[in-house]
């Protein structure tokens, strides 16, 4: 997908409000947490964090999302430390943050997926957690939002096996909801969520 194209409408594709599984779980973040939002977009979850007294840094793949997302903190009065930055060589610095967020990366398939999924723990310093939502594969029988390819979507055997080795999965969770987050998800959805704590030592 070309993102910058997506992203040149000036209207917010996923809206300026942050997911609702941000919402649920951001109070496992103690604040001030140094955070780092993945492939955040136009801002809506690393701008949101920020409202709630967090140091965060986010980056996208896309300059016009980018732009996008620093508009929005400077309208919500808030500073986010935005890149334009590329996930096949993002350089996920060591145990640099107590939080690692991702919210509907799904564009990655499964090399990709693997290498960020490895990219999220690595960044993460002991004791902290990794946040990530994204839709299961019966998503694809609701076409409300996400990728058409099923090899991008997870499973709950899929993130175990991914994160269960480096600390405790305190949340694993299938289930279905309606959400309206701008155009580009709208309706019934196949979600997923996982909070991972990662180990202390």
């Amino acid at each position: 997908m070309d993102w910058d194209a997506r992203y040149s409408d000036p209207d917010f594709v996923f809206g300026t409000e942050p997911a609702a599984f941000l919402r649920r779980h951001a109070g496992r973040l103690a604040a001030p947490s140094r955070i780092l939002a993945v492939a955040d977009g136009e801002g809506r979850n690393s701008v949101w964090l920020a409202e709630q007294g967090h140091d965060v840094t986010a980056w996208d793949g896309s300059a016009n999302a980018i732009a996008k997302a620093c508009g929005l903190a400077e309208a919500r009065g808030v500073t986010v430390d935005f890149h334009v930055a590329d996930a096949e060589s993002y350089p996920w610095p060591k145990a640099a943050f107590d939080a690692v967020v991702g919210v509907f990366i799904q564009f990655a398939g499964p090399d990709l997926r693997d290498a960020m999924f490895a990219g999220m723990i690595h960044a993460i310093r002991p004791g902290g957690h990794v946040l990530l939502h994204g839709y299961t594969p019966k998503q694809l029988e609701f076409g409300t939002g996400g990728p058409p390819r099923v090899e991008n979507l997870y499973t709950e055997e899929m993130l175990r096996a991914a994160f269960a080795p480096h600390g405790e999965i305190e949340v694993l969770d299938s289930y279905e909801a309606d959400i309206r987050e701008g155009a580009g998800h709208a309706g019934r959805s196949a979600l997923i969520d996982l909070v991972l704590r990662r180990e202390a030592t």
